[in-house]
């Protein structure tokens, strides 16, 4: 899917490889960083991930993460793993500079396209801070399902029925 958001250059979709961890560990940190300062939190699982842990992410069969570039540069990611008729989204992540442009949205309904056809039903959270996804979800289709503690925090689960 190629659609223009605001800058020059089209930004298209593509499945991104262990080469890539090094940039998706910088882009997760630097995108985490307004969630740090909202849970005033600097152990939030995605900022303790390692290049090591981006690499065994990127490597494992059971995932594919999509992200998007414009001139070259990463400028969003996410992580999809199919389970089943389930497939789990993670580390929906979009470069500080290029939030609010519709990457975020794009990016997360090319991973659901891109599911395999035996997937029907799309689960994702976030925090109970993170106003942003809070309000993205929905308007996306996915619905609020429970709300669970983790550490000091409390995670929204969401899901989405494949159309």
């Amino acid at each position: 899917m190629d659609r223009e958001l605001g800058h020059p250059g089209l930004v298209t979709p593509l499945r991104l490889t262990v080469a890539d961890a090094g940039e998706v560990l910088t882009l997760q940190r630097a995108a985490y960083l307004d969630e740090v300062r909202i849970y005033r939190d600097v152990d939030l699982p995605p900022v303790l991930d390692t290049l090591a842990d981006a690499r065994a992410a990127l490597a494992d069969p059971a995932s594919v993460t999509w992200g998007a570039r414009d001139g070259g540069r990463l400028v969003a990611c996410i992580r999809a793993v199919v389970d089943g008729a389930q497939c789990w989204f993670y580390r929906l992540v979009v470069a500080p500079d290029r939030q609010g442009e519709g990457l975020g949205s794009a990016l997360l309904l090319a991973a659901e396209a891109a599911a395999p056809p035996e997937v029907t039903t799309f689960r994702l959270n976030t925090g109970s801070k993170s106003t942003g996804p809070l309000r993205l979800y929905p308007k996306l289709g996915y619905r609020e399902t429970h709300r669970t503690p983790e550490h000091d925090h409390e995670l929204v689960h969401f899901e989405k029925f494949r159309a």
